[in-house]
């Protein structure tokens, strides 16, 4: 028995998130299929994380046991001629049986895109947010600086999280805007809670607009009140980049 790991790049439109669900096509279900059909074994992947339906993925990871004797580094090439276009798998090695996807140190970096101009761009429709109202991208750096740092994010998850600790570290927020108008939320952190990029996001945007004073971060999180966060940004926006083992 050896463990695969995989590195997963994903389109997240069609499907219902990472984590597979009763009568609900998932990122983690056709990967197993996949799989299945490919190690002609019953096949189970354990993922690092579980995105929500709609987010997307340039390096999300995932690991699985298996008998085969297939070359680990071969797998990515014969597992994605079975998998739709629109996932496909970036990196397939050979790790320890006892390696966890979850359960290691990590560096997590996801990317929240936002359109910012007059009218829409049909390109864009499916992997940003788009807002036609100006958006003021150094109110927005402002707010984000008082989110590096540890601390308590309860106000920045959804009521609907499970776990009871709720302090993260946040090593960097960068706000950013190209010539083609799209801001660029970049966050790095050792975790996320549930929907806190998102929320991030929601809250970053009403500084982006003045409906909040960047100053207004520090009362935000102390207050550990998610009504006092701004909305969450829709699911499309966001993509996982890539997760760093340390």
């Amino acid at each position: 028995m050896k463990r695969i790991r995989l590195v997963v790049a994903y389109d997240g439109t069609q499907y219902h998130g990472w984590q597979i669900q009763p009568g609900a096509v998932t990122i983690e279900s056709v990967l197993n299929e996949a799989l299945t059909q490919l190690m002609r074994e019953p096949i189970q992947v354990i993922g690092a994380s579980r995105t929500d339906s709609g987010v997307h993925a340039r390096g999300n990871v995932a690991v699985f046991d298996t008998e085969s004797q297939m070359p680990p580094d071969k797998i990515c090439m014969a597992l994605n001629q079975r998998l739709p276009e629109d996932i496909r798998v970036q990196v397939s090695e050979e790790v320890p049986s006892d390696w966890h996807p979850r359960k290691c140190t990590c560096i997590k970096t996801y990317e929240y895109r936002i359109l910012n101009r007059r009218i829409n761009m049909p390109m864009e429709r499916l992997y940003s947010h788009f807002c036609y109202y100006k958006l003021d991208v150094d109110r927005m750096q402002a707010a984000a600086n008082m989110l590096a740092g540890e601390h308590d994010f309860k106000s920045f998850c959804s009521v609907r999280t499970q776990v009871t600790d709720t302090v993260r570290t946040v090593y960097r927020i960068d706000v950013t805007r190209n010539e083609d108008d799209i801001i660029t939320i970049r966050v790095t952190g050792n975790g996320f809670l549930y929907n806190m990029v998102r929320i991030i996001a929601g809250t970053l945007l009403q500084a982006g607009t003045g409906i909040l004073e960047p100053e207004e971060m520090p009362s935000i999180l102390a207050a550990r009140d998610r009504t006092a966060a701004g909305p969450t940004a829709p699911a499309h926006g966001l993509t996982m980049i890539g997760i760093e083992y340390l």
